[in-house]
Parts: structure tokens; C-alpha cells; sequence
């Protein structure tokens, strides 16, 4: 029960930071463990664990295959974290601690300060699973840690560091903004990284409102596997549940939602939800991710003289509503 309350105590303390922090729902951290499934004996790492949402999952997630005290022994030390800020860290470290971790791996340090050449194989792990800071910079000189991929943008950064940190067949699960997958320039030069060196696999594409009340920003959940290059991208896009128009903090996301994703996953078909992408098409785009969901009619893009055809019909429907009013008036005026 104490779990519990201290995890709403997490919620309401998770407000919107300096460098673009979130607290990221719960159904949200569920669904990506699910998906890159940890297995016993596997690493995983959240390099901006915050407050421990997502270790917490995959550990519960692993916990179910233990049989003995030492394999619990070995999914203890195979959970990580880093995290640089005071307050989330000691959270962090406590919600672990309430989840019966006797020693929790969490750092406490800045995990772009450290140069990315000088990471070995000892450092490479089997999953991530993170939701890195967006819409936040750096500071002066953190930059210079990662080579041809300069920039200040913690994301991005974040980006970079995974391909790095994951060891061949590694798993990695992030949520991104929709301003990573159209980006240019830097963006462009991590993304075509990432389709080289892993399989993008999936893109679920979330709605606005998950993140509610802390940003309004469109988010992307991105599953890859690092070893192989891309071939194809299959996109998903999230709808809201029926009655819904947004999320909200009294109307969170919630786990049943992705159902339809999750029977879908394995044996995948394209629908109105649900479409794929040649990797020949990214690259003649540009490497541009923002790909939009053929199966909807993109108003603003329709063709000008639909558009026209229909704008005409519609000011003939409300001439005919208005003179069906004015012959109601002039009725109800004669009697």
C-alpha cells in the first residue's frame, strides 16, 4: 500500500523542469517493457531514469521469470540508472528500495558529460528503455563529447548515446518528439546513423495529450535493435478511445489502450492504423521520420479544387437551412 502511495506521490511531484522533464505515464513506461521484453540475465538501462518509472517496470516485468535468491540477486544488479539531477535520483533510489531492491544501481551523475569514445564494451548493455529530457540544452562543452553529432539538444544527445551503449542484437525503446523525426541538419545526421547501424522497426505514433498538463508536444515511441540496418518502418498511430478528444491528468492514458497494438505486433497487417515504409523512401526524404498516416485525409493538403467543390456545397446547404428558418418565422409570425 505504501508502494502505492508513494507512487502518486511521484506523479504529483513530476512537473515540467528546466530541461524539459516529464513524468511519463505509467501505461506508457508498461507498453515499452512489454514490447523489447527483458529477459533474465539482460541488462537494462535507463540512462535519464528520473524517478525510476521505467526500471520499476522492467523490473516487475523480469521478476516473474525468478526461480531462485540468486537469480533475484542477479535481476538486482542487472537493473540500472543514471540519473543527474539531486532530488529524482534519491526518489529514484527509494522507489527501488520499495520494490525490494537491497542495493539499487542507480548513478548520480550526467550521462552526456561522459565522452562517447570513451565507452568500451564492458559498458554495453542488452535493453534501453528511456525517456530522455527533450526541448532541453546542455551545457557549454557537453557538445564536444559526442564527435560528428554536435549538438545541445538532450535528446538528440540521448539518441546518440543508445546506439553506442547497446551491444549487438541490444534492444532500445525511447520516446522522442515529433520535432526529432522531422528535423534537419544534426537530426538528420543521428537518424541516418541510427537506420544504419539498427533496425527501426516500429514507430507508434501518440496523440496529442499523453504528456498532459506538462506539454502539449507530440511524442513518438521508437523500437529498434541494434546489429542489422533498416529495411522498412511500421508505423502505428494511437487513436484516443472512443468519447475521448484529448488526455488530461484526470483522464490519463491507460494500459488497455494498447491492446490493438499489442495484437497487432506479431503478426502485422497494414489498416487505418497502421502502415509501412521502405527505407528507400526515407532516404529519398531526407531521412525525414514524420511520415503521416496514408489512410487519413490530410485537409490541408487535399486537392484545391475538392477543397472549392466542397466550400460551394456548404454555402448552399446553409442557404437552404436559412430560408427553412425564415419560412419557419414568417409561419410562426402569420399565426
Amino acid at each position: 500500500m505504501f508502494g502505492d502511495l508513494y507512487e502518486q506521490i511521484l506523479r504529483d511531484l513530476q512537473g515540467a523542469g528546466n530541461a524539459g522533464e516529464y513524468y511519463t505515464p505509467r501505461a506508457v513506461t508498461q507498453f515499452m517493457v512489454d514490447r523489447v521484453n527483458p529477459k533474465l540475465g539482460e541488462v537494462v538501462l535507463d540512462p535519464a531514469c528520473g524517478t525510476g518509472g521505467f526500471l520499476t517496470c522492467a523490473l516487475e516485468h523480469v521478476r516473474s521469470q525468478v526461480k531462485t535468491p540468486k537469480q533475484e540477486q542477479q535481476l538486482q544488479a542487472n537493473i540500472r540508472g543514471i540519473e543527474k539531477k539531486p532530488m529524482p535520483h534519491l526518489l529514484c533510489m527509494t522507489n527501488l528500495l520499495l520494490h525490494n531492491v537491497d542495493q539499487p544501481a542507480i548513478a548520480h551523475r550526467n550521462t552526456l558529460a561522459k565522452s562517447l569514445a570513451s565507452y568500451t564494451k564492458s559498458d554495453h548493455v542488452h535493453v534501453i528503455v528511456t525517456n530522455p529530457p527533450f526541448g532541453g540544452m546542455e551545457e557549454d562543452g557537453i557538445e564536444s563529447n559526442f564527435g560528428a553529432f554536435k549538438t545541445k539538444e538532450t535528446a538528440d544527445l540521448f539518441l546518440v548515446l543508445i546506439m553506442r551503449l547497446l551491444r549487438e542484437g541490444g534492444r532500445g525503446a525511447i520516446v522522442l518528439p515529433d520535432g526529432t523525426l522531422f528535423g534537419e541538419g544534426v537530426k538528420t545526421r543521428i537518424k541516418e546513423k541510427l537506420l544504419t547501424e539498427c533496425n527501426l522497426h516500429t514507430i507508434v505514433r501518440l496523440p496529442n495529450g499523453v504528456f498532459a498538463p506538462y506539454t502539449g508536444i507530440k511524442t513518438n515511441l521508437l523500437f529498434f535493435t541494434k546489429g542489422k540496418p533498416t529495411q522498412e518502418i511500421w508505423y502505428y498511430e494511437h487513436p484516443y478511445p472512443a468519447g475521448y478528444k484529448s488526455y488530461s491528468k484526470t483522464k490519463p492514458i491507460r494500459i488497455e489502450e494498447f491492446g490493438a497494438e499489442r495484437d497487432w505486433w506479431d503478426d502485422r497487417v497494414e489498416s487505418e492504423l497502421a502502415w509501412r515504409v521502405p527505407i528507400q523512401t526515407i532516404r529519398d526524404n531526407g531521412y525525414n521520420l514524420d511520415i503521416k498516416n496514408p489512410h487519413t485525409v490530410d485537409v490541408a493538403h487535399r486537392d484545391f479544387g475538392e477543397m472549392l467543390g466542397d466550400y460551394r456545397r456548404l454555402e448552399g446547404d446553409v442557404a437552404d437551412t436559412r430560408e427553412q428558418l425564415r419560412q419557419v418565422l414568417m409561419s410562426a409570425l402569420e399565426n
